[in-house]
């Protein structure tokens, strides 16, 4: 069976589809039904047949499918999804960093959307949504149970439109009320500069198709900048994830021989193993990985594969914790099936799927409103890097190697 390149992971970025690693596969066979499993499905047909006839509006046949195939699906996880053939559609554009909607990743948790994170530069970042948030209704119609695809369609809309969403939040004591505008959103993937002439740091957003390009050139103009870096930053907070190779690609500057990650499901064609390539020009720097809450899936790999090969220290806070595969089944009308097939696993055999990656230094949150709203201020603005706690926290650490390098023995 032929394996696609197209292998991501993500979550849900508005207004397109879900961010989990996802393997698209062609439907080759359909396995033999059972005398039991025939008569099930004459019952379905019966059903659909008295709906038809019956009901008191009158449905189209294929309707009444796709809603009842739906349901079916939605069943199995929050993750696994039937896209009618408009929603599958739009899958293609997946990737591409540039998109019409709010700027936020979803997913469902306790049977409503839950924000893994907004997206720097977008409307839903500049009018503070967290990751952590429920959307608890989008205009008046409460998301209890929804559809991921539909939500997308209802926060989905002409850029410079506007639409409000209500969202639950820890600490606020009411649902909150907030109007956006849909907006392009154009990501740029990485960030970069030198800190006080000595510290490299580059921000990966996301993961997309030049992500590990850009990457490169980054660390290329710091490693040959006037000033010699003593170490590296790379800053993953609220990174939502991405795709899947550029994630290994990007661990793979750093290591030059062993497993990076793998998937392991049920049939063989699932279990997926990624190992890093040999290279004379492999670098060698002392590495600071910054997390939060919001960073997920890709992101997740990144962290969790060089901290597993003892390479990088990690600061933050725990990870969001999305590691299952989603494999995309086109089907015969043009719809698709996303099922879930698998979970990835770190080279230490950990699953980070609801556990997420610990941080090997933790730093809470601090109440105070300068450090609070310091991070969010990085997010959107790296030029202010020293009002951030976490990366004061690793110049210390990149400064003082020698006297934190014991954590990474420790692993």
């Amino acid at each position: 069976m032929h394996i696609n390149s197209l292998i991501f992971f993500r979550s849900l970025i508005i207004p397109i589809t879900c961010f989990l690693l996802t393997i698209i596969l062609p439907v080759s066979e359909i396995n033999a039904l059972s005398h039991e499993e025939y008569d099930k499905l004459r019952v379905y047909a019966d059903v659909l047949s008295i709906i038809e006839t019956n009901y008191v509006d009158e449905k189209k046949n294929s309707e009444i499918i796709y809603e009842s195939i739906k349901g079916m699906v939605k069943n199995l996880d929050p993750h696994s999804s039937f896209m009618p053939p408009g929603d599958y559609k739009e899958l293609q554009v997946e990737t591409k960093g540039k998109f019409g909607g709010l700027g936020i990743e979803i997913s469902i948790k306790d049977r409503y959307l839950i924000i893994i994170s907004p997206i720097e530069d977008t409307p839903a970042f500049r009018a503070g949504l967290k990751s952590g948030d429920f959307i608890i209704k989008i205009e008046d119609i409460s998301t209890k149970d929804m559809d991921i695809m539909d939500a997308i369609k209802l926060m989905r809309g002409e850029p410079g439109t506007k639409i409000n969403i209500t969202i639950e939040r820890k600490g606020l004591k009411k649902p909150k009320s907030i109007v956006l505008k849909r907006a392009i959103i154009n990501i740029k993937s990485i960030k970069s500069k030198i800190i006080k002439n000595k510290f490299g740091y580059i921000r990966i957003t996301q993961f997309q198709e030049n992500t590990t390009k850009d990457f490169k050139n980054a660390l290329n103009s710091l490693l040959l900048n006037e000033h010699k870096i003593i170490g590296l930053i790379i800053d993953l907070r609220s990174n939502p994830g991405g795709l899947l190779t550029q994630a290994v690609n990007i661990v793979d500057q750093f290591i030059n021989e062993g497993l990076i990650v793998y998937t392991d499901g049920r049939i063989a064609s699932q279990n997926l193993r990624y190992q890093a390539k040999k290279n004379s020009t492999k670098n060698n720097l002392n590495i600071v990985i910054l997390v939060n809450e919001g960073s997920a899936s890709a992101s997740e790999i990144v962290a969790g594969s060089l901290q597993d090969h003892k390479l990088a220290i990690v600061i933050g806070r725990k990870t969001f914790g999305k590691g299952t595969v989603q494999t995309i089944f086109p089907l015969i009308d043009g719809s698709g099936l996303r099922l879930t097939t698998a979970k990835y696993y770190l080279p230490s055999h950990r699953s980070i799927h609801e556990t997420g990656i610990e941080p090997d230094i933790n730093i809470e949150i601090q109440k105070d409103n300068e450090t609070s709203q310091s991070e969010d201020t990085l997010m959107n603005k790296i030029d202010e890097p020293l009002s951030d706690s976490i990366i004061i926290k690793a110049m210390e650490v990149l400064d003082n190697w020698e006297q934190y390098e014991s954590i990474l023995s420790k692993k």
